[in-house]
């Protein structure tokens, strides 16, 4: 059966890796442990799991209502504003991806080096939630 550790679970649950070692803590999601001592999650419990948080709504933050399926969540690492458009830079782990975007936009959003977004790639395009 597969098994999956605590921080591929939190991906898939679109929850911070400690978010979900606190509900293991707590018990709410069983866990055991491998040969090397990292604590898993079987499949099927995560599958349960995830069912039973979607229908509670007791997510760390409310989902995004987009149709935008490619998330790739990051950190501002550059914002470059003019009249009119802006760039916007996020590293998503080792992606590194740019927006053109109207400044009014980036203003709207309240966007700044150092905070986190959430890039959306949806065919040649890429939107920005902030997160």
């Amino acid at each position: 059966m597969q098994a999956y550790t605590i921080g591929q679970a939190a991906r898939l649950l679109g929850v911070s890796p400690d978010t979900a070692r606190r509900w293991a803590d707590a018990g709410r999601v069983a866990t055991h442990r491998d040969e090397g001592g990292r604590r898993l999650i079987d499949g099927r419990d995560l599958a349960a799991f995830s069912v039973d948080l979607a229908r509670s709504g007791t997510g760390e933050e409310a989902p995004s209502s987009t149709s935008v399926r490619n998330a790739f969540p990051g950190i501002v690492t550059a914002i470059k504003l003019g009249d009119v458009a802006a760039q916007v830079e996020i590293q998503a782990g080792p992606h590194r991806l740019v927006s053109l975007l109207t400044r009014e936009a980036v203003e709207e959003l309240g966007l700044e080096v150092g905070m986190e977004a959430t890039a959306r790639v949806k065919s040649t395009n890429v939107h920005v939630d902030r997160t």
